[in-house]
């Protein structure tokens, strides 16, 4: 079980990320045009799971935008954005902010996700919520890089998550 915090106050989170070296439990999620996709949809493509509570909160809507201008032209990495958002939100967020280079992801029919990658809240305020957490894994769904974030209003190492995939970017 990880801690979090909300708040300076800490919270629990359902288990732990899946670590470096195992393979990613597969994924069932809604995407923007209310399909159910899986891992399948992004076959032989690495990906980057940025996960977050919602896209209505500001450090993860940043977290959302930054994820896309770094993507830009990287063409064999998915960038995929989860939380319990409906799929309404994060279209018309991707609207709203021209995004282009990201897939918004939601939970909302498929119970599960924030148990199988340990971010699911607990307790507290944001219990059901998901945990901020970015999990990159190789073409085969091999995690290569996994980062819970500690306190929910902080943004993830993005140069790590890039690094794992071999990329180096400027901050």
């Amino acid at each position: 079980m990880a801690k979090i915090r909300y708040k300076n106050t800490s919270y629990n989170t359902y288990g732990e990320l899946p670590a470096v070296g195992s393979r990613a439990p597969d994924v069932s999620l809604v995407n923007t045009e209310l399909q159910n996709v899986s891992f399948a949809n992004w076959m032989g493509m690495r990906k980057v799971l940025n996960i977050f509570a919602s896209i209505d909160r500001p450090v993860c809507a940043k977290s959302v935008i930054r994820f896309d201008q770094l993507a830009g032209e990287i063409e064999d990495v998915a960038m995929l954005m989860v939380s319990y958002d409906l799929p309404f939100a994060h279209k018309r967020f991707q609207a709203e902010h021209g995004l282009n280079n990201i897939v918004g992801l939601s939970a909302i029919r498929h119970a599960g996700f924030g148990e199988n990658y340990g971010v699911q809240i607990v307790d507290g305020p944001l219990a059901g919520m998901f945990g901020r957490a970015v999990v990159v894994l190789d073409e085969n769904n091999t995690v290569v890089h996994e980062e819970q974030i500690e306190d929910i209003t902080t943004e993830p190492d993005y140069r790590a998550a890039f690094r794992a995939l071999g990329i180096e970017i400027d901050e």
